[in-house]
């Protein structure tokens, strides 16, 4: 089953939003630390609401250890530098983890090289990137519908 990854989040609004949409969907939520708000943030349970505790969620301590835990997985980096593929056009595989960078600063330089694609969205070239829930819905929908994963 694809999964979902949030690479050093920052902002517990986005995190609680996709807790809740990963519960709906029923996909696994990676949560790599370090977080940029407390876990017990009012905020995120606020945006996540009580679908919190149906979310199958993970924390993990680094983006090492979380590479270790999943080295047979394909780890997909939504970038907006992104030069491998548009999400729409790029095939993805049942079992890839699609991974969110921070909303802050994306990925940091050295973590990079782990990453086995890098995929974008489409967007007018006048803008500089789309809020870190809604791309992560957007991809993560496609890669649902592409590999026949939704209601399963």
């Amino acid at each position: 089953m694809l999964q979902l990854a949030l690479y050093h989040p920052q902002i517990p609004h986005n995190t609680g939003t996709l807790l809740r949409l990963c519960a709906c969907w029923g996909v696994t939520l990676h949560l790599i630390k370090p977080l940029g708000f407390l876990f017990s943030d009012k905020r995120l349970k606020r945006a996540g609401m009580d679908y919190i505790e149906h979310a199958s969620y993970k924390l993990h301590a680094s983006f090492d250890r979380f590479v270790e835990q999943h080295r047979k997985q394909r780890l997909i980096a939504l970038d907006v530098h992104a030069s491998d593929a548009w999400h729409h056009e790029f095939e993805y595989n049942p079992d890839d983890i699609l991974v969110v960078g921070a909303e802050h600063y994306g990925f940091l330089e050295e973590d990079r090289e782990q990453f086995d694609h890098f995929v974008k969205i489409p967007m007018n070239e006048n803008c500089r990137s789309i809020n870190m829930a809604i791309s992560a819905a957007i991809v993560l929908n496609t890669a649902l519908m592409q590999t026949k994963q939704f209601g399963m």
